[in-house]
Order: structure tokens, then sequence, then C-alpha cells
């Protein structure tokens, strides 16, 4: 077995793993507020994933001090305070499944986005998957009835948009100068959380119930759910073609549907379902787009050497 092909099947291994962590995360998230408020919960994920992430980069020698704080606080309050903030929020009278598919759809937000600011042009095929998400989103937000878990479905909309900003203010910066990502992340989750926790001090929420199912909770989430399970992302982006790490968007909501539907007995409803399906299928189109970008890109990088 050569050394690439090993790196490669460790790197899929590890991608497997992450995404089944991911998935089960939006099912504790959920079972967390049980015994914790919505804000308390996320404050006290943050507070303990900083901690492991800070004595990661200490085990490993690595300086602690901040080595781009502007962007370290831009990134925390669109990906930490924004999205995780938002996504818990949603939880509270959302369905796990159900607001894991609207996070999700960052992707495409992310698509549109970069043709406004980074003058990226959508291929025909690009197009077709931002269409398939919008009828996917006109389906389960179902405005023709304002009812019901509405606001959830708003927030966890409003989570993936703050997560796709993120990601294209994350471009513009490693356009301009090489970014410390493990550092990036460790400050970015450290300053997206203090927001959070202001917040979860301020707004009422019922008393803390420190059951072992909350603590279990929290270790799972805060621990291989953020801070570990960043680490193996950045794993996953050195040693896969993005294309396929972008798969990631497809089998964690997939995961978080099926634990939901097992764990909480949540089913959608009938257009709620064919909505999370041309989501999925949006999705996909959006992973055959960049694969074939990177198999073009390689044909070419052959054809000059």
């Amino acid at each position: 077995m050569s050394t690439a092909g090993g790196d490669r099947r460790i790197a899929l291994a590890v991608f497997a793993v992450l995404s089944a962590i991911w998935g089960y995360n939006w099912i504790l998230m959920k079972l967390g507020m049980q015994y914790a408020g919505p804000l308390t919960f996320v404050a006290l994920r943050g507070v303990v994933a900083t901690a492991v992430l800070f004595g990661v980069l200490a085990a490993a020698g690595r300086s602690l001090r901040p080595v781009a704080f502007r962007e370290a606080l831009l990134l925390g309050l669109l990906q930490t305070a924004g999205f995780t903030g938002l996504v818990q929020l949603a939880l509270v009278t959302g369905g796990a499944g159900k607001v894991a598919v609207l996070a999700y759809t960052m992707p495409l937000w992310t698509l549109l986005l970069a043709r406004l600011f980074l003058g990226e042009r959508l291929q025909p095929l690009q197009w077709l998957a931002v269409s398939c998400a919008a009828g996917g989103l006109v389906l389960i937000l179902q405005p023709w009835s304002l009812a019901g878990s509405t606001a959830s479905k708003l927030l966890a909309v409003g989570a993936g948009l703050c997560w796709a900003v993120a990601v294209i203010v994350a471009k513009r910066m490693q356009a301009r100068r090489r970014l410390d990502l493990p550092s990036l992340n460790a400050w970015q989750l450290a300053l997206g959380n203090i927001p959070i926790i202001l917040l979860a001090w301020v707004v009422p929420e019922p008393a803390v119930v420190w059951a072992p199912e909350l603590l279990g909770a929290l270790a799972f989430v805060a621990i291989p759910g953020t801070a570990l399970g960043w680490i193996m992302w950045l794993y996953v982006l050195e040693r896969l073609p993005a294309g396929t790490a972008s798969l990631n968007a497809l089998a964690v909501p997939a995961i978080a549907v099926l634990g939901a539907w097992l764990q909480f007995g949540e089913r959608p409803n009938p257009a709620e379902a064919v909505g999370m399906v041309v989501i999925a299928v949006g999705l996909a189109l959006m992973s055959v787009v960049t694969l074939r970008q990177e198999r073009q890109r390689a044909v070419r990088v052959i054809a000059q050497e």
C-alpha cells in the first residue's frame, strides 16, 4: 500500500467518523435542552470546547497568543455566536432533523454569496442546485401555512446564512494572508462564545439540572462534536479533495434525520419530506460540479507536466 493511498484511506475513515459525530450532534443538542436552557447549553458547550482546543494547542507546543485577532473576532461572531446560537434556538421548537437540513443549506448560500462578493461564476448545474434548494426551502417553510415551528425554520435558515457568510469572510482572509487555522479556530470559538455567555446571563432561563444525561450530552457535543470535530475536519480538508469533503453536507443531515426519527419519533409531513429530498438533490449536484472541476484541474496539471 502506497503512503498516499494509506493517507487517503485514513482520511476517508476519519471523514466517516466525523460525519457520524456531527450527525448525532444534533440529537444531543436537542436532548440537552431537557436539562438546560438553549443559551446556557450553548455557552457551556463553548466553554468546554474552548478549553479543549487551547489544551490541544498547548500540548502541541504552539503559541496561545492570537495571531489574527480581528479575523478571529469576526469569524467568532458569525460562526460561533451566529451559527451555533441560532441552531440551538431553532431546536427549542423545531425537530433536530429538520433544523439540520435547513442549516446545511449553507453550501448553496455560499454559492450565491461567492457570485455576489467574490465574482465567481455559477455553472448551469450550480444554478440547478440553487433552484432545487429554493424549491426545497419553500416546501419545508410552507409559507401558505405560517404556523407551528415557522420561527424555528427561519432561525435554522438564518444559521445557514451566518455560516455561509463566515465561509466567504474566511476565503477573503486566506486570499490576503496565510492563517494559522488551528489557532484561528480556537480563538474564534473563544471570542464568539462571549456574547452567548452574556446573553445566557441576562436572558431568564430555567435552572440547570445537572443530570448525567446533560453531562453526557455536553461532553459529546463540546469535545468530539466541536473541539476535536474541527481538528478532524482540518485533517480531512488537507488530505481529501474538496468535492469529496463537501459530501459532508449530505451525510450529516441524513444521519440527523435518521437519528431524530429513531430517538424522538420525528416524522416530517409530506411537503417537508419532499423538500428535504429536493435540497439533498441540490447539494448532490453541487458536489458533482466540484468533483468535475477537480478532475479538470488535475488533467490540466498533468498536461502542463
